[in-house]
Order: structure tokens, then C-alpha cells, then sequence
């Protein structure tokens, strides 16, 4: 009776995802496409889909009925923390970038975005 005691405790205990063991190494885990500011001041309107594509990466989502609108989705969660989400959705109209919604502001800074597009 007490060995099947010990071991339904330890299954209990393993499988609790809010114990923390000491000393073991959490990692943080990213998921979907990898978005910062230096991509986001790439892009201007009026660019072609295939440049975008060069600047930002296939999209996670590409609608095949919806082919104007792409969406950029990733998570980034944090080793024993929260979990950040972050989307970009861009619109196309006639095959050029017209706008983009999301977190992003592209940077007012003229200095800043010559150095962008240097890169």
C-alpha cells in the first residue's frame, strides 16, 4: 500500500504544471513570424506583394479566398512567465501594399528609417 501511495503522489506532483522543480532550466519558446521595428520601417505603400514577401517572410496566414489581406501572427512565451502575442495584417489592393494594422508604427524618425532600408 505504500509503494502505490509514493508513487500516486509523484504522479500528482509531476504532472502539475505550476510546481517548479529547483535548478531546472525554463526555455522561452517563439512561435510564427519573427516582426520588429527595422522590417516594419521597410515597408512603404504601394510596394509589390513579392517585395513585402522579401521583407517580412511568407506569411502565417495567407487566406486563398481573401488574397489582399495577409496576416503575420507570432507568440513569444516567456520562460515561466506570460505569454506575449503579437499580429500584423496587411492589405493589398491591385497587388500593392495600400495599408497595415497591428501593433507596429512605422518610425517617424527620417534618420532612423535610412538606416532601415540601408540594411
Amino acid at each position: 500500500m505504500r509503494p502505490f501511495l509514493i508513487f500516486s503522489l509523484l504522479v500528482l506532483v509531476s504532472s502539475c504544471s505550476t510546481y517548479r522543480f529547483p535548478g531546472v532550466h525554463r526555455i522561452t519558446i517563439q512561435q510564427g513570424n519573427v516582426v520588429n521595428q527595422a522590417m516594419i520601417d521597410k515597408l512603404r505603400p504601394g510596394m509589390t506583394m513579392s517585395q513585402v514577401r522579401f521583407v517580412l517572410g511568407n506569411p502565417v496566414l495567407e487566406d486563398p479566398l481573401n488574397q489582399s489581406r495577409w496576416d503575420y501572427v507570432s507568440t513569444v512565451q516567456i520562460a515561466g512567465g506570460e505569454t506575449l502575442r503579437r499580429k500584423l495584417v496587411l492589405h493589398f489592393r491591385a497587388d500593392r501594399l495600400s495599408h497595415f494594422e497591428g501593433g507596429f508604427i512605422p518610425t517617424s524618425n527620417k534618420a532612423v528609417i535610412t538606416g532601415a532600408m540601408a540594411d
